[in-house]
């Protein structure tokens, strides 16, 4: 179809076109038949009056940790995909409840960081099943620990609001019911998900594709194949810069993607993966999750023409083994996991926050808390095991473990509810 437009392949516009708005759409598309299952099972579960009464059940338990039982249906929700889950969120009435619930919403695993825990587990673990529970048990417990952290803050606290809930009669469900439902939340999946993928896409087209080699400015792909800019000792400057072997090296070492990923990846390093490549991979992660496994396997030269890469990565476990050790893997995971979601999430966190500052607050806090968490991991794993040797960093992961047990055991703010009786004087006065 491009060439019948007389866009020539490897041009700007057809790879504007074909790895930035296609592949945008594609990633939209490939989230719509499962999502659309999703909105159709749960749209039935609320039209039989099943949603009501789980959250009614979980109430109790959810009070424990400063969230009501309105707050089960997003993080059930949000299993699925978190887009979704922060959109279900407006169901709770209450302000402060909602914006807690959205902050801690996408900590709960969901199908696109499947290929993260899959690619760590088999790459590093022998594809132990434990790891993947043990996702699922950080994500949850971060739900728990940050609930009951954050509603001790003043812009938290207080009770959660009362739950009043219609529990209705247990009914066959209504087919038209069902389907508009399905369809609204479909079709608001596709507009608002939709175009922040798409502009995200291309954004992380272009850094990957353009970049400086020897001078030169433009298509890295199209600078690699000319001779006189790629010179032997071109390569080697690139491996040199890259740390990596000059065999290695490829087009998108040289991207602008690259060039950022480098200068970033130092702030990782105390999370046992300062390296360019798993700072790219994060990075492009915040299109989609699933795009981890997709990059680690164009980082580590893995030809997709031979044979397509399989979901979890499993034709570059090895490559990426060589890369890491099991504590460092178990810290990018856990990253990953718990830092700021994808963008299709993240524009659904600033329609319900309806605030810019509330979204930018939501996501550097998730931010934070999986930095935080993955140094803990890797800092006190590592001394454990003895990969690592006693230092700053160990002391540092040490005192924010602490710190975190103390904010869950402090007292909390608590308003001043106390009322003030009036002396006589002051009533006649009045």
């Amino acid at each position: 179809m491009l060439s019948a437009l007389n866009v020539a392949e490897g041009s700007v516009a057809y790879g504007l076109i074909q790895n930035g708005i296609v592949a945008g759409v594609g990633a939209v598309l490939g989230f719509v038949p499962q999502m659309l299952v999703l909105f159709f099972l749960l749209s039935i579960l609320e039209d039989i009056g099943y949603m009501s009464r789980v959250a009614f059940v979980m109430d109790r338990i959810f009070r424990q940790f400063g969230l009501s039982g309105k707050s089960f249906i997003p993080m059930l929700v949000a299993t699925g995909c978190s887009v979704p889950g922060v959109m279900a969120s407006r169901t709770i009435e209450n302000d402060r409840d909602r914006k807690l619930t959205v902050m801690t919403t996408t900590f709960m695993p969901y199908g696109a960081k499947l290929p993260i825990i899959g690619l760590i587990a088999g790459a590093l673990f022998h594809g132990s099943a434990a790891i993947a529970a043990s996702a699922y048990f950080i994500g949850i417990g971060s739900i728990v620990v940050m609930g009951i952290i954050l509603k001790k803050f003043k812009v938290f606290a207080g009770e959660p609001a009362p739950f009043v809930m219609e529990l209705p009669v247990y009914h066959v469900p209504s087919g038209t019911n069902v389907l508009r439902a399905t369809w609204e939340r479909g079709g608001s999946f596709i507009k608002r998900a939709g175009s922040v993928i798409v502009l995200s896409s291309i954004i992380i087209w272009f850094l990957s594709s353009f970049g400086t080699v020897n001078g030169h400015f433009g298509m890295v792909d199209q600078l690699f194949e000319d001779s006189s800019i790629k010179t032997e000792q071109t390569v080697d400057d690139i491996a040199e810069k890259m740390n990596i072997a000059p065999e290695d090296v490829n087009a998108m070492d040289t991207s602008v993607l690259a060039g950022v990923g480098n200068a970033a990846a130092v702030v990782f390093k105390p999370l046992g993966f300062g390296n360019w490549k798993p700072t790219v991979a994060t990075v492009t992660g915040l299109v989609a999750k699933e795009e981890v496994v997709g990059t680690f396997g164009v980082l580590y030269n893995y030809d997709a023409e031979k044979e397509e890469l399989g979901e979890e990565g499993e034709q570059i476990w090895d490559r990426v083994a060589s890369d890491y050790t099991p504590v460092s893997a178990f810290a990018f995971m856990c990253f990953n996991l718990l830092c700021a979601p994808c963008f299709a999430a993240i524009g659904a966190i600033k329609r319900e926050m309806n605030n810019a500052k509330w979204t930018l607050a939501a996501i550097g806090f998730q931010t934070l808390w999986g930095y935080v968490v993955a140094l803990i991991v890797y800092q006190l794993g590592g001394l454990f095991t003895g990969e690592l040797s006693f230092g700053v960093w160990t002391v540092i992961a040490a005192v924010t473990a602490a710190l975190i047990i103390y904010l869950l055991f402090r007292k909390g703010y608590r308003a001043d509810t106390s009322v003030r009786t009036l002396t006589s004087v002051e009533v006649s006065g009045v």
